[in-house]
């Protein structure tokens, strides 16, 4: 069946490392945070400064339990479910987002708190991931990420994919995305969401404010067309 599209679809502002920055994209509109705890990753940031950020943003921004202005993720790269778990205890997080090469039975142990990261080159290989991860996911969160298979893939290859994902499955869009082609992006995929770090940043893990706004702006003006 496919699933209803979110008139302004979500957007997650990724490998976040400042607390100022994720201000700026609360402020902003984003709805998902992300937080990389990859270590290999130059976005990495240690569970410790990441729990600080999300308990002064709480503090700022109250937490409504039936409707979260956003939500917290955590990036993890082929990590036990057990130690997954334990970070988002620690942190505070929402939902993580497993980007390596985890089993099912990661996601089965995070009990629907988590969303798998694929890289697919056909929509075929798409498809084929989506049966064992799709089911597991959030229930108000994407059934997958779908995010570049290489660094120099084509995006319009990528987004044409994507674009056949789309139609029968909530997917977050990642790879390449930019305030420059964001609108692109949604006018061609229609995603549940969006999910940008290097394209809204001067240095990684430090983010432009005025780039974070024009991004997310550019996802609001092209859902408003439709």
């Amino acid at each position: 069946m496919k699933p209803p599209r979110q008139r302004i679809p979500k957007v997650k502002i990724g490998g976040l490392t400042r607390l100022e920055d994720a201000i700026v994209a609360v402020e902003a509109g984003a709805d998902l945070l992300g937080f990389v705890f990859h270590p290999a990753s130059p976005r990495f940031v240690s569970p410790e400064q990441a729990r600080d950020i999300v308990i002064e943003l709480h503090r700022r921004y109250p937490v409504d339990p039936d409707k979260p202005r956003y939500r917290t993720v955590g990036v993890f790269v082929d990590q036990p479910a057990a130690y997954i778990a334990a970070i988002m205890a620690l942190v505070g997080l929402d939902w993580a987002q497993l980007s390596g090469s985890e089993p099912v039975g990661v996601l089965e142990a995070l009990k629907k708190r988590a969303y798998k990261a694929i890289r697919p080159r056909t929509y075929e290989e798409a498809d084929a991931e989506a049966s064992f991860y799709a089911a597991l996911t959030p229930r108000w969160g994407p059934r997958l990420l779908l995010d570049l298979p290489t660094p120099d893939t084509d995006l319009a290859a990528h987004w044409r994919v994507a674009s056949q994902m789309a139609r029968l499955r909530s997917i977050l869009l990642a790879g390449g995305l930019t305030p420059e082609n964001v609108a692109q992006a949604v006018a061609q995929v229609h995603p549940w969401g969006v999910d940008v770090d290097a394209g809204v940043e001067t240095s990684p893990g430090v983010k432009d404010p005025s780039a974070i706004r024009a991004f997310i702006q550019a996802v609001q003006r092209q859902a408003h067309l439709h």
